[in-house]
């Protein structure tokens, strides 16, 4: 996705930090979502994924995906994927991407992803 007129500028990321892209067309929607619902709070799982995409502790807000979801292809190759809750229902997925230094935002809502209700 090619930035253009208005669209919001993302700074580099610094060294030793990941850089967070989006994967496809509707995560970077649902990231407008998300930002319009709650901002702050997508704001610190930006940073999150700037610094820490994979804990040494998991916790309910922050986890890897489970079962099936526990990976994604991303350009060939297959990464970790992992969650971060926003809000309540609001929801970030996101694949490691540990030979790009990348985490590739799979999904973004202020709902509950259906895949998961199993």
């Amino acid at each position: 996705m090619t930035a253009g007129r208005g669209d919001r500028a993302a700074p580099p990321s610094p060294e030793g930090q990941w850089d967070v892209r989006f994967a496809d067309a509707a995560a970077a929607k649902g990231w407008e979502s998300l930002c319009r619902q709650a901002r702050e709070n997508t704001y610190r799982a930006w940073l999150t994924m700037r610094t820490d995409p994979r804990p040494a502790t998991e916790t309910q807000r922050q986890h890897r995906l489970k079962g099936t979801l526990a990976h994604g292809p991303y350009r060939g190759h297959t990464c970790e994927q992992w969650q971060i809750e926003v809000t309540g229902g609001g929801r970030l997925w996101y694949l490691i991407d540990t030979a790009r230094d990348t985490c590739w935002i799979t999904y973004a809502g202020t709902a509950h992803p259906r895949a998961t209700d199993r």
